[in-house]
Protein backbone atom coordinates (compact mmCIF):
# COMPACT_ATOMS: atom_id res chain seq x y z
CA UNK A 1 0.00 0.00 0.00
CA UNK A 2 1.47 3.36 -0.99
CA UNK A 3 1.90 6.24 1.39
CA UNK A 4 -0.87 8.09 -0.45
CA UNK A 5 -3.42 5.34 0.31
CA UNK A 6 -2.32 4.48 3.87
CA UNK A 7 -5.28 5.19 6.14
CA UNK A 8 -4.77 7.88 8.77
CA UNK A 9 -4.53 6.62 12.34
CA UNK A 10 -7.78 6.76 14.31
CA UNK A 11 -8.04 9.84 16.52
CA UNK A 12 -7.54 9.34 20.23
CA UNK A 13 -10.71 8.56 22.16
CA UNK A 14 -9.98 10.81 25.14
CA UNK A 15 -7.58 13.75 25.12
CA UNK A 16 -6.36 15.79 28.09
CA UNK A 17 -4.79 19.14 27.28
CA UNK A 18 -3.08 20.96 30.17
CA UNK A 19 -5.81 19.89 32.61
CA UNK A 20 -5.60 21.44 36.07
CA UNK A 21 -7.89 21.26 39.07
CA UNK A 22 -7.72 23.31 42.26
CA UNK A 23 -9.81 23.29 45.42
CA UNK A 24 -10.25 26.03 47.99
CA UNK A 25 -9.31 24.77 51.44
CA UNK A 26 -8.90 26.16 54.94
CA UNK A 27 -5.16 26.54 54.30
CA UNK A 28 -5.68 28.14 50.89
CA UNK A 29 -5.90 26.79 47.36
CA UNK A 30 -4.92 23.15 46.90
CA UNK A 31 -3.82 21.95 43.46
CA UNK A 32 -5.15 18.42 42.78
CA UNK A 33 -3.97 18.38 39.14
CA UNK A 34 -1.30 20.49 37.45
CA UNK A 35 -1.19 20.84 33.65
CA UNK A 36 -1.77 17.16 32.84
CA UNK A 37 -1.66 16.29 29.12
CA UNK A 38 -2.03 12.84 27.51
CA UNK A 39 -4.34 10.83 25.26
CA UNK A 40 -6.19 7.52 25.64
CA UNK A 41 -6.44 5.48 22.46
CA UNK A 42 -9.67 3.92 21.32
CA UNK A 43 -10.12 0.35 22.57
CA UNK A 44 -7.18 0.23 24.98
CA UNK A 45 -7.12 -0.55 28.69
CA UNK A 46 -5.44 2.49 30.20
CA UNK A 47 -4.28 2.57 33.81
CA UNK A 48 -3.75 5.57 36.07
CA UNK A 49 -1.77 4.90 39.23
CA UNK A 50 -0.37 6.92 42.09
CA UNK A 51 -0.18 7.13 45.84
CA UNK A 52 -3.16 8.29 47.90
CA UNK A 53 -3.85 11.94 47.19
CA UNK A 54 -2.03 11.91 43.84
CA UNK A 55 -5.14 13.13 41.99
CA UNK A 56 -6.24 9.87 40.35
CA UNK A 57 -9.95 10.06 41.14
CA UNK A 58 -10.10 13.72 40.25
CA UNK A 59 -8.51 13.04 36.88
CA UNK A 60 -10.84 10.11 36.14
CA UNK A 61 -13.95 12.08 37.03
CA UNK A 62 -13.13 14.90 34.64
CA UNK A 63 -13.81 12.48 31.76
CA UNK A 64 -17.54 12.34 32.47
CA UNK A 65 -17.63 15.82 34.02
CA UNK A 66 -18.35 14.66 37.56
CA UNK A 67 -15.43 17.01 38.25
CA UNK A 68 -15.02 20.22 36.29
CA UNK A 69 -11.45 21.11 35.36
CA UNK A 70 -10.19 24.46 36.66
CA UNK A 71 -8.06 24.84 33.56
CA UNK A 72 -7.29 23.06 30.32
CA UNK A 73 -9.54 20.85 28.21
CA UNK A 74 -10.86 17.29 28.30
CA UNK A 75 -12.11 16.03 24.92
CA UNK A 76 -14.09 12.85 24.28
CA UNK A 77 -14.40 12.01 20.58
CA UNK A 78 -13.15 15.51 19.88
CA UNK A 79 -15.88 17.21 21.95
CA UNK A 80 -14.90 19.55 24.79
CA UNK A 81 -16.57 18.04 27.87
CA UNK A 82 -16.43 21.35 29.72
CA UNK A 83 -18.48 23.06 27.02
CA UNK A 84 -21.49 20.72 27.15
CA UNK A 85 -24.90 21.87 28.35
CA UNK A 86 -27.15 19.73 30.55
CA UNK A 87 -28.57 17.71 27.66
CA UNK A 88 -25.08 17.21 26.26
CA UNK A 89 -23.84 15.92 29.61
CA UNK A 90 -26.71 13.43 29.86
CA UNK A 91 -25.85 12.11 26.39
CA UNK A 92 -22.13 11.95 27.27
CA UNK A 93 -22.72 10.01 30.49
CA UNK A 94 -24.82 7.43 28.67
CA UNK A 95 -21.78 6.76 26.49
CA UNK A 96 -19.52 6.44 29.55
CA UNK A 97 -20.13 3.67 32.09
CA UNK A 98 -18.59 3.86 35.56
CA UNK A 99 -17.93 1.31 38.29
CA UNK A 100 -16.94 2.15 41.83
CA UNK A 101 -14.82 0.83 44.68
CA UNK A 102 -17.77 0.29 47.03
CA UNK A 103 -20.24 -0.92 44.37
CA UNK A 104 -22.92 1.78 45.05
CA UNK A 105 -25.80 -0.68 44.85
CA UNK A 106 -29.26 0.17 46.22
CA UNK A 107 -29.87 -2.22 49.11
CA UNK A 108 -33.68 -2.06 48.76
CA UNK A 109 -33.60 -3.22 45.13
CA UNK A 110 -32.87 -6.66 43.70
CA UNK A 111 -29.93 -7.36 41.41
CA UNK A 112 -32.26 -7.10 38.41
CA UNK A 113 -33.66 -3.76 39.54
CA UNK A 114 -30.22 -2.34 40.30
CA UNK A 115 -29.04 -3.12 36.78
CA UNK A 116 -32.31 -1.93 35.22
CA UNK A 117 -32.42 1.42 37.02
CA UNK A 118 -30.53 3.54 34.43
CA UNK A 119 -32.78 2.17 31.68
CA UNK A 120 -35.93 2.95 33.68
CA UNK A 121 -34.72 6.50 34.27
CA UNK A 122 -34.11 6.82 30.51
CA UNK A 123 -37.69 5.73 29.79
CA UNK A 124 -36.89 2.46 28.02
CA UNK A 125 -39.90 0.14 27.61
CA UNK A 126 -40.11 -2.74 30.14
CA UNK A 127 -39.73 -5.55 27.58
CA UNK A 128 -36.47 -4.11 26.27
CA UNK A 129 -35.25 -3.49 29.81
CA UNK A 130 -35.80 -7.13 30.74
CA UNK A 131 -34.01 -8.36 27.61
CA UNK A 132 -31.03 -6.10 28.21
CA UNK A 133 -30.75 -6.94 31.91
CA UNK A 134 -30.95 -10.69 31.23
CA UNK A 135 -28.24 -10.32 28.58
CA UNK A 136 -25.93 -8.45 30.95
CA UNK A 137 -26.45 -10.75 33.93
CA UNK A 138 -25.52 -13.65 31.68
CA UNK A 139 -22.41 -11.76 30.55
CA UNK A 140 -21.16 -11.16 34.11
CA UNK A 141 -22.05 -14.64 35.34
CA UNK A 142 -25.00 -13.72 37.56
CA UNK A 143 -27.99 -15.04 35.63
CA UNK A 144 -29.02 -17.05 38.68
CA UNK A 145 -28.86 -14.02 41.01
CA UNK A 146 -31.37 -11.77 39.27
CA UNK A 147 -33.83 -11.82 42.18
CA UNK A 148 -31.22 -11.74 44.96
CA UNK A 149 -30.69 -8.72 47.22
CA UNK A 150 -27.30 -6.99 47.49
CA UNK A 151 -26.93 -8.18 51.11
CA UNK A 152 -26.99 -11.77 49.84
CA UNK A 153 -24.04 -11.25 47.49
CA UNK A 154 -20.28 -11.51 47.98
CA UNK A 155 -18.06 -8.55 47.23
CA UNK A 156 -17.11 -9.93 43.85
CA UNK A 157 -20.75 -10.55 42.94
CA UNK A 158 -21.65 -6.99 43.95
CA UNK A 159 -18.93 -5.66 41.68
CA UNK A 160 -20.24 -7.81 38.81
CA UNK A 161 -23.65 -6.21 39.33
CA UNK A 162 -21.93 -2.82 39.19
CA UNK A 163 -20.23 -3.77 35.93
CA UNK A 164 -23.53 -4.97 34.42
CA UNK A 165 -25.22 -1.72 35.43
CA UNK A 166 -22.39 0.32 33.90
CA UNK A 167 -22.91 -1.47 30.56
CA UNK A 168 -26.68 -1.01 30.22
CA UNK A 169 -26.44 1.87 27.73
CA UNK A 170 -23.82 0.06 25.61
CA UNK A 171 -21.14 2.65 26.46
CA UNK A 172 -18.03 3.29 24.43
CA UNK A 173 -15.93 4.06 27.52
CA UNK A 174 -15.82 2.30 30.90
CA UNK A 175 -14.34 4.13 33.90
CA UNK A 176 -13.17 2.03 36.88
CA UNK A 177 -12.63 3.90 40.15
CA UNK A 178 -10.52 1.55 42.33
CA UNK A 179 -12.86 -1.24 41.22
CA UNK A 180 -10.89 -4.05 42.88
CA UNK A 181 -9.37 -2.45 45.99
CA UNK A 182 -12.17 -3.75 48.26
CA UNK A 183 -11.80 -7.33 47.00
CA UNK A 184 -9.61 -10.28 48.00
CA UNK A 185 -6.81 -11.33 45.58
CA UNK A 186 -8.67 -14.24 44.01
CA UNK A 187 -11.79 -12.16 43.38
CA UNK A 188 -9.65 -9.32 42.05
CA UNK A 189 -8.22 -11.66 39.41
CA UNK A 190 -11.69 -12.74 38.30
CA UNK A 191 -12.92 -9.14 38.01
CA UNK A 192 -9.83 -8.10 36.05
CA UNK A 193 -10.33 -11.06 33.70
CA UNK A 194 -13.95 -9.96 33.18
CA UNK A 195 -12.89 -6.39 32.40
CA UNK A 196 -10.32 -7.60 29.87
CA UNK A 197 -12.93 -9.89 28.28
CA UNK A 198 -15.40 -6.99 27.99
CA UNK A 199 -12.68 -4.81 26.48
CA UNK A 200 -11.84 -7.41 23.83
CA UNK A 201 -15.40 -8.49 23.10
CA UNK A 202 -16.94 -5.04 22.68
CA UNK A 203 -13.91 -2.88 21.89
CA UNK A 204 -14.59 -0.63 24.88
CA UNK A 205 -12.01 1.89 25.96
CA UNK A 206 -11.35 1.13 29.64
CA UNK A 207 -9.75 3.69 31.96
CA UNK A 208 -9.01 2.47 35.46
CA UNK A 209 -7.37 3.98 38.50
CA UNK A 210 -5.60 1.99 41.18
CA UNK A 211 -2.83 2.18 43.75
CA UNK A 212 -1.75 -1.39 43.00
CA UNK A 213 0.86 -2.06 40.32
CA UNK A 214 -0.19 -5.72 40.22
CA UNK A 215 -3.55 -4.59 38.78
CA UNK A 216 -1.76 -2.51 36.14
CA UNK A 217 0.46 -5.47 35.21
CA UNK A 218 -2.49 -7.82 34.91
CA UNK A 219 -4.84 -5.89 32.69
CA UNK A 220 -3.51 -2.60 31.26
CA UNK A 221 -1.94 -1.81 27.91
CA UNK A 222 -0.47 1.54 28.98
CA UNK A 223 -0.06 3.27 32.31
CA UNK A 224 0.20 6.86 33.55
CA UNK A 225 1.86 7.57 36.89
CA UNK A 226 0.62 10.56 38.87
CA UNK A 227 2.56 12.13 41.71
CA UNK A 228 1.08 15.07 43.63
CA UNK A 229 -1.12 16.00 40.70
CA UNK A 230 1.58 15.83 38.06
CA UNK A 231 2.19 13.31 35.29
CA UNK A 232 5.63 11.82 36.01
CA UNK A 233 5.62 8.76 33.73
CA UNK A 234 3.60 7.44 30.80
CA UNK A 235 4.12 4.44 28.53
CA UNK A 236 3.43 0.84 27.64
CA UNK A 237 3.13 -1.23 30.79
CA UNK A 238 6.02 -3.58 29.97
CA UNK A 239 8.34 -0.66 29.28
CA UNK A 240 7.40 1.19 32.48
CA UNK A 241 7.82 -1.98 34.56
CA UNK A 242 11.08 -2.88 32.88
CA UNK A 243 12.74 0.52 33.07
CA UNK A 244 10.91 2.96 35.38
CA UNK A 245 12.22 6.51 35.20
CA UNK A 246 10.37 8.33 37.97
CA UNK A 247 11.05 7.87 41.68
CA UNK A 248 7.30 7.54 42.30
CA UNK A 249 7.09 4.69 39.78
CA UNK A 250 9.99 2.85 41.39
CA UNK A 251 8.35 3.21 44.81
CA UNK A 252 5.04 1.81 43.51
CA UNK A 253 6.86 -1.11 41.89
CA UNK A 254 8.86 -1.98 45.02
CA UNK A 255 6.37 -4.54 46.42
CA UNK A 256 6.60 -6.54 43.17
CA UNK A 257 10.38 -6.66 42.97
CA UNK A 258 12.50 -9.69 43.80
CA UNK A 259 14.45 -8.08 46.63
CA UNK A 260 17.60 -9.45 48.20
CA UNK A 261 16.59 -12.10 50.79
CA UNK A 262 17.50 -11.21 54.37
CA UNK A 263 19.79 -14.19 54.96
CA UNK A 264 21.78 -13.40 51.84
CA UNK A 265 21.96 -9.68 52.62
CA UNK A 266 23.32 -10.47 56.10
CA UNK A 267 26.11 -12.65 54.67
CA UNK A 268 27.26 -10.24 51.94
CA UNK A 269 30.50 -8.29 52.29
CA UNK A 270 31.50 -5.51 49.87
CA UNK A 271 34.80 -7.01 48.70
CA UNK A 272 36.35 -10.45 48.49
CA UNK A 273 39.10 -9.60 51.00
CA UNK A 274 36.42 -9.11 53.65
CA UNK A 275 35.60 -12.81 53.59
CA UNK A 276 38.95 -13.97 54.88
CA UNK A 277 40.35 -17.36 54.01
CA UNK A 278 38.33 -20.42 55.00
CA UNK A 279 39.50 -23.80 53.67
CA UNK A 280 37.04 -25.60 51.40
CA UNK A 281 34.74 -22.56 51.35
CA UNK A 282 35.36 -20.77 48.04
CA UNK A 283 34.28 -17.17 47.63
CA UNK A 284 31.24 -16.39 45.49
CA UNK A 285 30.45 -13.16 43.71
CA UNK A 286 26.72 -12.30 43.93
CA UNK A 287 25.33 -10.59 40.84
CA UNK A 288 22.02 -8.90 40.13
CA UNK A 289 20.93 -9.42 36.51
CA UNK A 290 18.20 -7.07 35.29
CA UNK A 291 16.11 -7.73 32.17
CA UNK A 292 13.72 -5.02 30.93
CA UNK A 293 12.04 -7.12 28.24
CA UNK A 294 13.57 -5.44 25.20
CA UNK A 295 16.67 -7.49 24.35
CA UNK A 296 15.27 -10.90 25.38
CA UNK A 297 11.47 -10.59 25.07
CA UNK A 298 10.96 -14.38 24.99
CA UNK A 299 12.96 -15.06 28.14
CA UNK A 300 16.41 -16.15 29.24
CA UNK A 301 17.70 -19.57 28.09
CA UNK A 302 19.29 -21.57 30.88
CA UNK A 303 22.33 -22.02 28.65
CA UNK A 304 22.89 -18.25 28.75
CA UNK A 305 24.08 -18.54 32.36
CA UNK A 306 27.05 -20.44 30.96
CA UNK A 307 28.38 -17.04 29.94
CA UNK A 308 29.11 -16.50 33.64
CA UNK A 309 31.44 -19.48 33.69
CA UNK A 310 31.31 -22.87 35.39
CA UNK A 311 29.63 -23.08 38.78
CA UNK A 312 27.14 -20.24 38.23
CA UNK A 313 24.14 -20.69 40.55
CA UNK A 314 20.68 -19.08 40.33
CA UNK A 315 19.95 -17.93 43.90
CA UNK A 316 16.74 -15.92 43.78
CA UNK A 317 14.34 -13.92 41.62
CA UNK A 318 12.50 -14.58 38.41
CA UNK A 319 11.01 -13.21 35.21
CA UNK A 320 7.46 -12.03 34.67
CA UNK A 321 5.80 -11.94 31.26
CA UNK A 322 4.04 -8.66 30.51
CA UNK A 323 2.38 -8.14 27.13
CA UNK A 324 4.74 -10.61 25.45
CA UNK A 325 7.93 -9.31 27.10
CA UNK A 326 9.84 -11.31 29.74
CA UNK A 327 11.40 -9.08 32.36
CA UNK A 328 12.60 -9.19 35.92
CA UNK A 329 15.62 -9.66 38.15
CA UNK A 330 17.78 -12.69 38.86
CA UNK A 331 20.33 -13.03 41.66
CA UNK A 332 23.20 -15.28 40.62
CA UNK A 333 26.35 -16.45 42.41
CA UNK A 334 29.56 -17.20 40.48
CA UNK A 335 32.84 -18.53 41.89
CA UNK A 336 35.51 -15.86 42.22
CA UNK A 337 38.38 -18.20 41.33
CA UNK A 338 42.02 -17.21 41.34
CA UNK A 339 41.31 -13.92 39.52
CA UNK A 340 39.00 -11.69 41.56
CA UNK A 341 38.43 -9.29 38.64
CA UNK A 342 35.13 -9.38 36.77
CA UNK A 343 34.24 -7.85 33.40
CA UNK A 344 30.68 -6.58 33.86
CA UNK A 345 30.39 -5.22 30.31
CA UNK A 346 31.39 -8.55 28.77
CA UNK A 347 28.91 -10.43 30.94
CA UNK A 348 26.13 -7.97 30.10
CA UNK A 349 26.71 -8.42 26.39
CA UNK A 350 26.89 -12.20 26.64
CA UNK A 351 23.63 -12.41 28.60
CA UNK A 352 21.88 -9.58 26.73
CA UNK A 353 21.02 -8.21 30.17
CA UNK A 354 19.83 -4.66 30.58
CA UNK A 355 21.94 -4.21 33.69
CA UNK A 356 24.33 -6.20 35.87
CA UNK A 357 25.43 -5.18 39.33
CA UNK A 358 27.89 -6.81 41.72
CA UNK A 359 26.04 -6.87 45.04
CA UNK A 360 28.91 -8.30 47.08
CA UNK A 361 30.64 -11.52 48.10
CA UNK A 362 29.78 -14.53 50.23
CA UNK A 363 31.32 -17.87 51.07
CA UNK A 364 29.88 -20.92 49.38
CA UNK A 365 27.40 -22.81 51.53
CA UNK A 366 28.42 -26.00 53.27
Amino acid sequence: MSAATTPAPAPAHIVFEQVSKSYAGAAGTVAALEAVSFAVERGEVFGIIGRSGAGKSTLLRTINALEAASGGTVRVDGVDVGGLDEDGLVALRRRIGMIFQHFNLLSAKTVRDNVALPLKVAGVEPRRIRERVDELLELVGLADKADAWPAQLSGGQKQRVGIARALVHRPQILLCDEATSALDPETTQSILALLRDINRRFGLTVVLITHDMAVIREVCDRVLVLDRGRLVELGEVWRVFGKPRAEATRALLQPLLHDLPGDLAAALVPDVEGLGGIPDRPALRVLSLGFDGAARPRGLPFEALAALGPGATWLHGGLDRIRGHAQGRLLVAVPVGADPSFDIDAARQALAADRIEVLGYVHAAD
